[in-house]
């Protein structure tokens, strides 16, 4: 038994071991959860140890019931022989039998009570004291989850739990959507009419545009951005292509590796919202209409 009870409680570490991929230390301000988990352990060790004991439960009950002639009380008197004292003292009641107050069919008689209803008797068998022990041990579960709940706020209730779940959801949801958006290349943009995205593309091409095609896209040293002629093609695939690989033999610089996918695409939206605007000083136009 002890070799099972061993075995069972190695069985649950090495999977709580190995169920995480790296360990993570408890937060001073979350020291609840490592009372819950002592909680939970204690829990399913005794899960385990009713179990083990209704096992030998039923065992007992078998023997009681089938057997009664081996549920002895008392040694016998008379001199016997080591395996007849040994078979025996096997057969007396044990520990856990006395524990789980079973008592042999021999003993029936002196545990009825007084009452007599047409023959039928009642037995004055007391409830077990592991039955009792697991009652008392759910109040005491009890009394613990309140203080821990309720009262200290160790815990975190079920409408904190939903809150503070559904923030964890929306940071991850960010973090996702913005590899998702550095994840974009020439054949995956698209145009967008999103008015932070092309803030933020109004900003990067200010910051690193404008010597070359101007504050307002009109033209400088490179092309008019403004108006319906591109040298490269105006539509939103090539204009993130233009600006992530360059056009080395005129000038224009790749910003592959000074700026992210994201950051690129902004732009490109960015110079398709400033199509039309015609803005003062414009350059001639350059290249093909589209």
């Amino acid at each position: 038994m002890k070799r099972l009870i061993l075995l069972t409680t190695l069985l649950f570490t090495a999977h709580a071991g190995f169920a995480q991929e790296e360990p993570a230390a408890v937060p001073s301000g979350n020291f609840y959860q490592t009372i819950m988990i002592a909680v939970l352990l204690v829990f399913m060790l005794l899960l385990l140890w009713v179990a083990i004991i209704l096992l030998k439960a039923v065992r007992a009950m078998e023997i009681a019931t089938f057997h009664p002639e081996i549920m002895v009380q008392e040694p016998q008197e008379a001199p016997m022989e080591y395996h007849d004292w040994l078979a025996l003292r096997k057969a007396r009641p044990s520990v856990w039998n006395k524990f789980l107050g079973l008592k042999p069919l021999a003993d029936e008689t002196a545990m009825q009570a007084d009452d007599d209803y047409d023959g039928i008797v009642e037995l004055n068998n007391p409830t077990p004291a592991w039955f009792m022990g697991l009652f008392y041990g759910t109040i005491v579960f009890a009394a613990g989850y309140l203080l821990i709940y309720h009262v200290f706020s160790w815990g975190k209730l079920q409408d904190q739990e939903y809150a503070d779940e559904m923030a964890k959801a929306k940071t991850e949801q960010a973090a996702f959507l913005a590899s998702a958006a550095n994840a974009v290349d020439e054949s995956s943009v698209r145009v967008s009419a999103d008015a932070g995205e092309i803030a933020e593309g109004k900003a990067v091409f200010a910051t690193n545009c404008v010597p070359c095609h101007g504050d307002h896209a009109q033209g400088v040293v490179g092309p008019n951005l403004t108006d319906a002629y591109w040298l490269h093609g105006g539509a939103v695939n090539s204009i993130f292509k233009t600006i992530k690989y360059g056009i080395p033999e005129k000038g224009m610089i790749s910003w592959e590796k000074k700026l992210t996918p994201k950051q690129i695409a902004g732009v490109a939206n960015y110079i398709l919202s400033l199509k039309g605007t015609n803005p003062v000083n414009a350059k001639a136009p350059q290249g093909e209409k589209e």
